[in-house]
């Protein structure tokens, strides 16, 4: 029914200039299971701080198993694997007491979980992305090791805390700031040539809110460098499952993704976030009522209480043609201007307790400033 509605959408909408069309496979939506929103994960007293050194070499012996871990809580389960907080049984991992783990589900091929950590040993030692510190990759169930959080997920965080969040006047701003994290994270996923493919709010991890959120997640994820063509994606697999209702209409037309498709994600994150985690197209219930609805070009509704400045990047990430959607590096100099705007009518009563958020603020932007990064100057 799906490759059909497709097939009809074809002949009346564009096809991209750079690769020929073809049809997809019918696709579902990712099926999270999260703590309920009563029970919050706990922050622990006990965590030691990020190490810097955080991977080191290839792994040629196991260094643990699942027998070796204490799983203290359940963060979320995906199709593919499920995260918890965790600690050793015995001693520490590279010095962390605590930390992330993502134990893969029966079934997931081995090479899939070698490519996840070899795109996350590339992004190390960036604040908003979940850093790896170990795993094991020989002997089943395959297990990764990640930094720890306080909070799980940004959905959880957000469903959680709703009440005192909606009652917060500095509530947009709060949000302004977590969506700028997330976007420098992303801009540096594409200064290194990776398309995440899987961004949502449920793939965010919360240490801090706003200032330490951070983008998890990458069993989905394309190393551009390592592929023939370094500007655009199509799945070798004609029948992988992807995350539909975050995916953009090119994907369903011409089977097309880009870094372009991680843009309009990233708007339906801010959707999400502006909604507390609701889901999105929230009255469509069938995979082929969302490809049909955005394959038509429609659109999420506005949120309520979002603000314009956020509404207007949200609408220009959903851009069709995909060639009109900003670079990540242009959303990255948006939410700055609006966060200086913001900067500019603070409290004065408050202005102390955003002195060191200040600083961490600026400290970013001169690190991006003097770091090479790659824009997107040509159409993908």
């Amino acid at each position: 029914m799906s490759q059909k509605i497709i097939r009809q959408l074809q002949g009346n909408q564009f096809t991209p200039p750079i690769l020929p069309p073809r049809s997809v496979s019918v696709v579902e939506d990712e099926e999270v299971v999260e703590p309920p929103p009563q029970t919050p994960l706990q922050p622990s007293s006990t965590v030691k701080p990020s190490s810097k050194r955080l991977w080191k070499g290839l792994q040629q012996d196991p260094h643990f198993t699942k027998s070796d871990l204490n799983l203290l809580q359940l963060i979320k389960a995906g199709k593919e694997g499920v995260f918890y907080q965790a600690r050793m049984i015995r001693g520490t991992c590279k010095g962390h007491n605590m930390f992330t783990c993502k134990i893969s589900k029966e079934g997931v091929r081995l090479k899939h979980v070698d490519m996840e950590v070899s795109i996350m040993k590339k992004l190390v030692h960036h604040k908003n992305i979940l850093q790896i510190l170990d795993w094991n990759t020989t002997v089943e169930p395959y297990i990764l090791i990640m930094e720890y959080v306080s909070y799980g997920t940004l959905r959880t965080f957000l469903q959680t805390n709703r009440s005192p969040l909606s009652a917060d006047p500095e509530l947009q701003s709060l949000f302004t700031i977590a969506s700028y994290h997330i976007a420098l994270a992303m801009q540096h996923l594409r200064s290194k040539m990776i398309m995440h493919c899987d961004l949502a709010l449920r793939n965010i991890m919360v240490n801090k809110f706003p200032w330490e959120v951070k983008v998890a997640e990458f069993g989905l994820a394309r190393d551009l460098t390592r592929m023939t063509s370094r500007r655009s994606s199509r799945w070798r697999n004609p029948r992988q499952r992807v995350p539909l209702r975050w995916y953009p209409p090119e994907y369903f037309k011409n089977n097309y993704y880009s870094f372009k498709g991680d843009v309009w994600a990233f708007g339906i994150v801010l959707w999400e976030m502006q909604t507390f985690g609701t889901l999105p197209y929230p009255n469509l219930e069938t995979s082929e009522d969302v490809i049909y609805h955005i394959c038509l070009g429609h659109k999420n509704t506005n949120p309520e209480g979002c603000r314009p400045e956020i509404l207007h990047i949200m609408r220009d990430c959903w851009q069709e043609p995909y060639t009109l959607r900003p670079s990540f590096t242009d959303i990255v100099c948006m939410l700055e201007n609006v966060m200086e705007n913001d900067a500019d009518y603070v409290d004065v009563e408050s202005s102390q307790s955003l002195v060191k958020e200040d600083a961490e603020y600026h400290e970013a932007k001169c690190l991006r400033a003097a770091s090479v990064t790659l824009e997107d100057t040509n159409p993908v």
